[in-house]
């Protein structure tokens, strides 16, 4: 072998010490602590091996089987894997799995079915919206005019009767339903009569309930949505990534083109084949029983700190998530987060209704039982859980505290071991 490729094709991780550094300890770190953010899961050695396969080092762009690069015969086998598993997985007819990011999966909606100026109708992120909705800090907040509805006051739940007001006197295009932190089931067939009455598109995004809805414990977006979007790492443990859902095969053209060329380049296929593997483990009968068991484990995760007197954002939770009021325990999102971290517990600071704090420090956090439940966590481990966040939270200023604590959460992880 010539001396300029010597060791390129057999040299691992061996070889660059410092980035195996980094590597092993966010290994040791997902080990020994538990992971509560909602965005996270952890995948299976199959999705890991997929993903790190040689898929990436091909570069195709177009779509499968009419693709601008040869060469692309396996790369149109995988995507064409993924796109019949995700079919089936949603009882859809078409689907896009190329989107590098919920963000750009909902950009390419966007772009493939709005023009310029466009009303958008969506959930605040107060209330539970994604920042990809139309916050103005990106680019559906620039190129559209974005509406937004809240939650009641008193419930805190999304009130149709207010997005139906709203939608008659703005009139959108697009009207969308789902977020990033609301931990309830969302009324489709209500959306989707507003929608009709204005002559609206509903889009909705099931990014993190999307493994609940296909395994069958959360309502189905279909037939109700004209569009749906996820992305494929949270309650589906797959590929970071995310896709688009439709039935509706005039809209295959504008859906696909706001993805490719609109919003992004090259298919990454590395991730494509990681996609298919978790649509694969998706399909299979246990993915249910993980589903039904998150959901258990979010309400003992809920029903546990409420009772040690932390309030629950609209009381509880029908899904995976929890979403914590820190109002009654005097501190902001941002010191409670660091107070989990320093247990070993990672959670996400979060706004929640009618906040009064930024978003910087807001007054909640985001909980999720995902990543806990695939390890094995089951109630019993949930319920200490919740016993271990009251206490940081009640003194997160307590270091010896926040250590045993930390004791505790690696004890129980070396019970529950992940990636041997």
């Amino acid at each position: 072998m010539s001396v300029l490729h010597d060791g390129y094709f057999t040299e691992g991780l061996d070889a660059d010490p410092e980035l195996a550094a980094a590597l092993r300890g966010e290994l040791e770190r997902q080990q020994d602590g538990i992971e509560l953010i909602a965005s996270e899961n952890l995948v299976s050695r199959l999705v890991l091996e997929a993903q790190g396969s040689v898929m990436t080092n091909k570069t195709v762009e177009g779509f499968a089987y009419a693709r601008y690069y040869g060469g692309a015969e396996f790369a149109d086998a995988v995507e064409a894997l993924a796109l019949d598993r995700v079919k089936r997985l949603f009882g859809c007819r078409y689907a896009n799995v190329q989107a590098h990011s919920g963000s750009n999966a909902n950009n390419g909606v966007f772009l493939g079915l709005l023009a310029i100026g466009d009303v958008v109708l969506s959930m605040k992120t107060s209330a539970g919206g994604h920042i990809s909705h139309g916050h103005p800090a990106t680019l559906t907040g620039r190129d559209y005019r974005i509406v937004h509805y809240g939650v009641s006051r008193e419930t805190e739940r999304v009130d149709l009767a207010e997005v139906r007001a709203l939608a008659l006197e703005h009139r959108p295009k697009i009207i969308v339903a789902g977020g990033s932190a609301y931990a309830w089931t969302l009324d489709f067939a209500g959306f989707r009569a507003i929608a009709d009455e204005v002559g609206a598109w509903l889009m909705v995004d099931m990014a993190h309930f999307a493994g609940l809805v296909a395994a069958g414990v959360y309502p189905d977006p279909f037939p109700h949505a004209h569009v749906v979007t996820s992305t494929t790492n949270k309650s589906l443990r797959g590929a970071r990534g995310a896709m688009a859902l439709w039935n509706d095969e005039t809209l295959s053209d504008r859906i696909n083109y706001g993805i490719f060329p609109g919003v992004q380049g090259s298919v990454m296929l590395h991730v494509v084949a990681g996609k298919a593997a978790c649509f694969g483990e998706a399909l299979r009968p246990e993915f249910k029983a993980y589903n039904v068991a998150a959901v258990a484990n979010a309400r003992a995760l809920a029903d546990t700190l409420a009772a040690a007197g932390v309030r629950l954002v609209g009381g509880g939770t029908d899904t995976s998530m929890v979403l914590v009021d820190l109002v009654n325990q005097g501190i902001d999102g941002d010191v409670a987060a660091k107070a989990l971290e320093s247990a070993g517990l990672a959670a996400n600071k979060n706004l929640i209704p009618f906040d009064p704090r930024p978003a910087e420090a807001p007054s909640g956090l985001r909980l999720s039982s995902n990543a806990g439940t695939t390890r094995g966590f089951g109630v019993d481990e949930f319920r200490r859980i919740g016993d271990w966040i009251a206490a940081a939270v009640t003194a997160p200023s307590d270091a010896a505290a926040l250590a045993a604590i930390r004791d505790e959460v690696r004890t129980l992880c070396r019970a529950f071991p992940i990636y041997g």
